[in-house]
């Protein structure tokens, strides 16, 4: 499978300043779910724009929208609106089989024509879905009763896991065609377990169960998601009884209220990294190598994460389908200084360059940077921390312009490795800074492998040169804090997705 930078995705984050509102007071058995969401929605259409690739979006987009193929809290796929899947004997064409008895919000029938349309208009380069690269691998997308069949322009053997990842999502055709992109952001519909009943721009969301949902009506028949992106804020709606859940709150705030609250942390599908960009002292593998190794990240994850994280040594986590328990760089400070002495480097004339980092982004985002930073000094490297927004990171990694190193958080809910080591490490790949031909060489193949024990062997492989040559830097896997009323129990998803919808009463 050939892929170019422009051919592949480049994912973009906005951060909105989001409103507030006053409930009515609540009764002592909750009528309506109240949600203290740490991000804003910015548009409805959960296939084209940023919003839709967006990480932090798809729990509200799951609320109103169906996917494909449902994803369950342990992120495995099972049936969801297409109840089976799969290819033909020589992967030349895919076949989809519909779920039928299913309507649309308005009352209307879903119907495989539906699924054929929605999966045309995101493969066509005019919509602007941001994931057209892999759309556009299928064509012709035909109906034959309640089974949609398309033909395969070219093998990618993630096609049916983008269908419960991000803009894998089904419209209705006749809707959309019939009130356009203007009237379908003006008032939304889908399949999904909830409707959109009122929409306050930067403030909140107000959704209605739908009670002929194929999976089963929601416990919680009004759920008002409030859109809270402080996280001091967050704590103190639900603190003060505004609102019943909440999510990622600082982790000391978290271990306060869970006593008086019902909590629950549970790691999820992100992790936290530092990229390293093949210029200047990273060219180096002394200096790539000692930096890793001077890392303490269980210390950093006990003290300043309260040992909420996972101590990861790859692009992969547990949940991952190429995660290889055997690849380990541990911490060793005294390999640290040796390597950097065969370079000439010491405490005394250490070896100097800049790390990137956000700062309020993610949970101790900086404080883990300053932490590796004073770790390193002990050895001989000297890093100036530079601080900017998530924004630029974006623009910095797609131009291929990010300092020596740079922390930043993967998210990979489908756990494949190509959406983590694949994007990430892949020289050609917007997302990646690593741009070393024996790299490129070794992954380039696995894209469109379509023996699978043969591709997952061989991501494990690659998985374990980049750990041997020090050529990015795996950190944590992130740990979700969920604060909830008493009376409501939360069911945590391994994606972070935040849904309503399994949600229930204690």
């Amino acid at each position: 499978m050939k892929l170019s930078r422009r051919s592949l995705l480049q994912l973009s984050a906005a951060s909105i300043a989001a409103g507030a509102f006053t409930l009515p007071a609540f009764a002592q058995a909750i009528d309506e779910l109240v949600i203290a969401s740490n991000v804003n929605l910015p548009a409805w259409d959960p296939t084209v724009g940023p919003s839709a690739v967006n990480p932090t979006l798809q729990g509200l987009y799951q609320s109103v929208f169906d996917q494909y193929i449902l994803q369950q809290p342990d992120l495995q796929p099972a049936p969801g609106l297409l109840t089976e899947w799969g290819w033909n004997d020589d992967k030349t064409q895919v076949w989809m089989t519909v779920r039928e008895g299913v309507t649309w919000h308005d009352g209307s029938p879903f119907t495989a024509e539906d699924v054929a349309w929605s999966l045309a208009r995101v493969a066509n380069p005019e919509t602007g879905s941001p994931i057209q690269f892999v759309w556009g691998t299928l064509a012709n997308h035909r109906v034959d009763g309640n089974k949609v069949i398309a033909d395969v322009v070219q093998f990618d053997p993630t096609i049916f896991k983008w269908m419960y990842f991000l803009t894998g999502y089904v419209l209705p055709k006749a809707y959309y065609e019939k009130v356009g992109a203007e009237g379908f952001e003006a008032a939304p519909i889908g399949t999904g377990p909830y409707m959109v009943e009122k929409f306050e721009r930067n403030a909140f969301v107000r959704l209605k169960a739908n009670e002929n949902y194929w999976g089963g009506a929601p416990e919680f028949k009004t759920v008002t998601i409030k859109f809270v992106t402080d996280a001091a804020a967050r704590v103190a709606e639900v603190e003060s009884g505004n609102a019943h859940v909440t999510l990622e709150v600082p982790y000391e705030e978290y271990d306060r209220l869970k006593t008086s609250l019902t909590g629950v942390a549970a790691p999820i599908s992100d992790i936290g990294m530092i990229f390293l960009n093949d210029i200047d002292v990273m060219l180096d593998p002394n200096v790539r190598k000692a930096a890793v190794h001077a890392i303490d990240k269980q210390a950093i994850i006990d003290r300043l994460l309260g040992g909420y994280g996972v101590k990861i040594d790859t692009l992969e986590t547990a949940q991952y389908d190429a995660y290889d328990a055997s690849i380990s760089v541990p911490y060793d400070e005294a390999k640290a200084i040796e390597l950097l002495a065969a370079s000439g480097y010491s405490p005394e004339n250490p070896v100097k360059f800049k790390i990137q980092t956000t700062k309020g982004f993610k949970p101790k985002d900086y404080e883990m940077i300053q932490a590796i930073v004073g770790l390193w000094r002990k050895v001989g490297i000297e890093a100036e921390i530079e601080i900017y927004e998530i924004a630029k990171h974006y623009e910095l990694r797609g131009a291929d312009q990010l300092a020596p190193a740079a922390f930043y958080n993967w998210g990979n809910s489908v756990g494949d490795p190509t959406t983590s080591t694949g994007f990430a490490m892949f020289g050609p790949s917007p997302h990646s800074v690593w741009d070393g031909e024996d790299l490129i060489n070794m992954i380039g193949p696995l894209w469109g492998e379509k023996d699978e024990a043969k591709r997952i062997d061989g991501w494990k492989a690659v998985d374990r040169y980049i750990a041997e040559n020090a050529l990015v830097i795996p950190l944590l896997q992130y740990v979700q804090p969920i604060l909830s009323a008493p009376g409501v129990v939360v069911t945590p998803h391994a994606s972070g997705a935040l849904l309503p919808h399994l949600m229930k009463r204690a």
